[in-house]
């Protein structure tokens, strides 16, 4: 592992335990060229995922990218770290599981929504608000009201 500070490649680890999620290794490094100390972690990738985006173009699939746009949806919301963590990976395990290397992105952002639903509505709409495009307050109405349980349901 090269070490972040001064690039050295010959790093030790110093400690191993399993993080919190208990789905990856932390690990302790230390850098012997400039006695740098580093976390890093490491988990079971059971294949490559590629990202088939609504214009046809591939990508790498990209877990801190998943991450960082959950995060930015439950911004300000009651949510542990810990949760964002385990929703994360809980994503990336059923993807992995749907045994295809290709996934369309559409399939990731049902994915996620459908998570986001079930742990918070407030993120919920906001990811759906970037993820379905909404250009006006109307759009936003619509999807709501249709959260909304109905006076028949009563």
């Amino acid at each position: 592992m090269r070490c972040p500070f001064c690039g050295n490649i010959d790093t030790q680890v110093k400690d191993s335990r399993p993080a919190e999620d208990h789905v990856s290794i932390r690990r302790r490094r230390f850098c012997p060229a400039c006695g740098g100390r580093f976390t890093t972690y490491e988990r079971v990738q059971l294949r490559d995922l590629v990202v088939i985006k609504k214009n046809g173009r591939r990508e790498a699939f990209d877990r801190d990218k998943l991450e960082r746009s959950i995060r930015i949806a439950l911004q300000k919301r009651p949510i542990e770290p810990d949760r964002v963590e385990q929703m994360v990976s809980g994503i990336v395990r059923r993807l992995e599981s749907l045994g295809e290397t290709d996934v369309p992105s559409d399939t990731i952002g049902q994915i996620v929504m459908e998570t986001l639903a079930r742990i918070d509505t407030v993120a919920y709409v906001r990811f759906a608000s970037v993820y379905k495009n909404f250009q006006a307050a109307d759009d936003f109405e619509d999807f709501v009201s249709e959260l909304r349980p109905s006076a028949a349901d009563d």
